[in-house]
């Protein structure tokens, strides 16, 4: 009976300490699309903002802590505006699978802070916690197949591309201390193009498109309930216990930290 087995399982996790995998979500669009406020509001709307970092169940990642170490060249390059950084190979994508391999498996990961002035590695980390969902947010989120396919559940925030450019232009002038022939170059040059390439295609593989990114409380509203489901214990054995074909035992429950900021 496969209530029985569920059934099973379960008490076989807990007598045994085993771990579950926790839920996986990835956030994919383009830049300034609005990502990280979908994060930040889902985190909000869940109570998990209020919550002390080691007793968050909701953790957030963001694509842009994996930025690839430049070689001088192209570090030359980038302090010219003139590197691409939203190409694929920009990103160091073993890490991040190393990354995900490791929240899985329920385990604390270190994750590098990328500065954005100097274009490269900070000597720090932010520490995450073992969650039971986990939402990972970048433009590419969803173009590597082997990525795409740890998601248990796939968002594109879809936001006009106008909204999107003047809110880039804000925050690389704001935030990143770039003037704006620079940011306009880069966008025209680099950015723009790449969305076109790389991002937008993986458009398709989205379970839930939310139009107007964080504004949209509709659709948020209701991956916020799903959440909610998962966290109480109502959906766990249906999709967190379905990975990859291979049906895993309940987890232990066990701290969470987010980490910060996203593209």
């Amino acid at each position: 009976m496969a209530g029985d087995t569920e059934t099973h399982l379960s008490d076989y996790a807990e007598n045994n300490n085993v771990i579950r995998q926790p839920f996986l979500i990835g956030v994919s669009g383009g830049t300034a699309s609005g990502k990280s406020s979908v994060c930040e509001k889902i985190m909000e709307l869940l109570g998990q903002n209020e919550i002390d970092h080691h007793q968050r169940q909701v953790a957030i990642l963001s694509q842009d802590s994996f930025y690839r170490e430049l070689t001088p060249e192209q570090k030359a390059k980038a302090l010219k505006g003139q590197f691409n950084f939203d190409h694929p190979d920009a990103f160091d994508n073993e890490l991040v699978m190393k990354t995900l391999w490791q929240i899985m498996q329920g385990k604390t990961v270190q994750i590098p802070v990328y500065d954005f002035f100097t274009h490269s590695r900070k000597d720090e980390f932010v520490t995450v916690y073992p969650a039971d969902v986990v939402l990972f947010e970048g433009i590419l989120m969803f173009y590597s197949q082997e990525i795409r396919d740890l998601f248990q559940m796939k968002l594109f925030v879809d936001t006009d591309a106008d909204t999107r450019l003047s809110r880039r232009v804000l925050r690389d002038i704001g935030e990143r201390g770039r003037d704006l022939e620079q940011v306009l170059t880069q966008y025209i040059t680099f950015v723009k193009p790449a969305f076109e390439e790389f991002c937008l295609p993986t458009k398709k593989y989205a379970d839930v498109i939310i139009p107007r990114g964080a504004d949209n409380l509709v659709a948020i509203n209701l991956i916020v309930q799903h959440i909610q489901d998962i966290l109480n214990g109502g959906l766990t054995k249906r999709h967190s216990g379905c990975m990859n074909g291979h049906s895993t035992p309940a987890r232990q429950r066990q701290t969470s930290e987010s980490s910060s900021r996203p593209h």
